[in-house]
């Protein structure tokens, strides 16, 4: 049954679907990547899409900007879709002058300044971290394919324009963090309130010390390295959660 946020039907969604922020994203990875895709839901230009890859039913679904925006759709997909591996396909800021453009990261774990999941906690600290098992697969793939990634913590912020923008990056630098995004620890909370296992996988497209960027087109159409690795890890794992005959 359609929900007011997606307007598929039920078993329109695979169990894996890809999650990039940027819709027009979701439908790029559609059209170039999977066999006969086919458009599963649009309400708000919120772009789905369901089809093959590998053989493997697979869906991709945007879900815009920021932890609130993120967690609408992950819920939805998890609760009235039966979604059961998630993995967010996504651009950052790179923290370090070594983390350079189009660079790959594996977000382990997630610090964040929202309060989602301190709600979600009873106002404790709750560990936002990957699901272990997707992180190792992705680690493994990347080193099969020859494929460079990081891996590590990244910073999940509430806001876009910060104040005192350069005391929190050098506190983040400081403790060890390698990026800088708006949605990570939202998904992992999701995913762990929902019983769901969730993985985020980010294309580098700013280096904030460096001052350097990737153009908005680029960002759209540049991040074939990390969908290429997030696609072969949904493969898999559309092939370890299917029914056995």
């Amino acid at each position: 049954m359609a929900t007011i946020h997606i307007s598929a039907e039920p078993g329109d969604f695979a169990d894996v679907v890809l999650m990039p922020g940027d819709p027009l994203r979701a439908r790029y990875i559609a059209e170039r990547y999977l066999e006969q895709p086919r458009e599963v839901t649009a309400v708000r230009n919120m772009l789905g899409f369901t089809g093959h890859y590998q053989g493997k039913r697979i869906s991709v679904m945007g879900h815009g900007m920021g932890i609130p925006s993120i967690s609408i759709y992950a819920t939805e997909l998890i609760r009235h879709y039966g979604v059961r591996v998630l993995i967010r396909v996504g651009s950052c800021g790179g923290l370090r002058p070594e983390v350079e453009l189009k660079d790959v990261i594996v977000a382990l774990a997630a610090g964040t300044d929202s309060r989602v999941n301190r709600l979600r906690f009873l106002d404790n600290d709750f560990p936002a971290v990957a699901d272990f098992n997707l992180a190792r697969r992705a680690m493994e793939i990347a080193e099969r394919r020859g494929q460079p990634v990081r891996a590590g913590s990244v910073f999940s912020a509430d806001l876009f324009y910060m104040p005192d923008v350069e005391r929190l990056h050098a506190t983040l630098v400081r403790m060890g963090m390698l990026a800088i995004e708006m949605e990570v620890a939202g998904l992992y909370g999701v995913a762990a309130e929902q019983g769901a296992r969730a993985l985020a996988l980010l294309a580098v497209a700013d280096n904030l010390p460096l001052g350097r960027e990737l153009s908005s087109a680029e960002r759209e159409t540049s991040f074939d390295a990390m969908i290429g690795l997030a696609l072969e890890l949904a493969a898999e794992e559309a092939a370890a959660v299917a029914p056995q005959p």
